[in-house]
């Protein structure tokens, strides 16, 4: 913990070989090659703007997300990278991360994307199951994933990969063994997600079309309450919600989304989050790809839209992203970042509940049984 959440960059690459059917990312198929060159020259000159409105700051860390960024050829990863170093300052061993799906074609890069810059890689591996592959719409098999895994542990300091369960027809002792096996093959962090029906997906369709059968909620906040044991047994212990990591091999980079630190987000429907005159600051850009490219080229920017938050839209994203850590959140950043304080009687009634604690006497935590109904805690305690 630190009273400096940090300031990370965002870079989003909008691309992917096929789009999953649970994705509701900014995600695009495209048949024909992607200009590269373009498009990174692109990102250079949204950062200029960017750089305008944040002035000189050191960067903490820089993420580079998708969309499937391991299409991305080396080359045009080195010249994102020196364009975030010519704009803000990126001091020597700051945690650069590249999100990657284990293809043989895309980890044959992996050497390339070391000597640009990267540290950390996280895979998209989702199962360790063929069938289960097969049905969430992944390219690669267990064995590809595997030998990606290796590769990826042989090349760059840090690695996770993530998986998702609670799919339809999983036991849970076939998600314990299957989690089992995936932490004798991490190094220091897993991303852990529950599969969810989203809005405009492939999944949504099939699943209004009776086409597959979700868990049920209970047997869900089971596999959740298993996913919680196994890893903390294992020494991986969740720091948040979704994430679980070896003490000191946390992302850093979501630890400042989580902490509500700044962030400036590049490239196709990327958001950002920064403090500018004294006010917290939300960006996002165009979604389609060609039409960021377009407005970038005319404008030096691709940004559509953004607000002014509020004192009481600040606390409450503090509350909603803080308390999906571990560590809680600091009572008197809130106070700072709203002008009051937390109501001590819904804090009690909580407590009595056992959805949250207090951690000392400055910070409050959600409980594991609070963690599963985290939306309604925040709602709670934001009234």
């Amino acid at each position: 913990m630190t009273d400096d959440p940090g300031f990370a960059v965002y870079i989003h690459w909008p691309f992917c070989a096929a789009k999953c059917p649970y994705c509701d990312f900014n995600s695009h198929v495209r048949h024909q090659p992607v200009d590269q060159a373009r498009f990174a020259a692109a990102f250079d000159r949204e950062m200029a703007t960017m750089r305008a409105r944040t002035g000189g700051r050191k960067v903490d860390s820089i993420f580079l997300g998708g969309g499937t960024p391991s299409l991305m050829e080396p080359e045009t990863v080195g010249a994102v990278l020196e364009s975030v170093a010519r704009y803000w300052t990126v001091p020597d061993g700051i945690e650069i991360t590249l999100e990657a799906n284990p293809s043989s074609v895309e980890a044959a890069r992996f050497r390339g994307y070391r000597a640009a810059g990267v540290n950390r890689v996280s895979l998209g591996v989702q199962a360790l199951n063929d069938a289960d592959l097969r049905f969430l719409g992944r390219l690669h098999d267990v064995e590809g994933a595997l030998h990606a895994i290796g590769l990826a542990r042989e090349i760059f300091p840090r690695l996770s990969f993530d998986l998702i369960y609670a799919r339809p027809h999983q036991g849970l002792d076939q998600w314990a063994a299957e989690l089992d096996r995936a932490i004798g093959y991490a190094a220091d962090h897993l991303s852990l997600y529950q599969l969810t029906i989203e809005d405009g997906t492939r999944f949504q369709l099939l699943h209004e079309a009776g086409k597959f059968v979700m868990p049920e909620p209970d047997h869900a906040a089971d596999l959740y309450k298993l996913t919680q044991e196994v890893t903390a047994a294992r020494g991986l212990p969740a720091y948040e919600i979704s994430n679980h990591a070896r003490p000191g091999a946390e992302s850093r980079h979501n630890l400042i989304y989580w902490r509500y630190g700044e962030y400036v987000g590049i490239g196709p429907g990327a958001h950002g989050r920064f403090v500018e005159n004294g006010e917290r600051i939300v960006t996002f850009t165009e979604k389609l790809p060609e039409a960021w490219l377009e407005r970038v080229e005319a404008r030096g920017h691709g940004i559509t839209g953004g607000e002014r938050l509020t004192r009481e839209e600040e606390a409450d994203e503090f509350l909603l992203m803080g308390l999906r850590l571990a560590e809680g959140i600091d009572l008197v950043r809130y106070e700072s970042l709203s002008g009051r304080s937390l109501s001590s009687k819904r804090i009690a009634v909580l407590q009595e509940e056992r959805l949250v604690a207090p951690v000392g006497n400055s910070r409050l935590r959600a409980t594991a049984d609070g963690m599963i109904v985290l939306d309604a805690v925040v709602a709670d305690l934001a009234r």
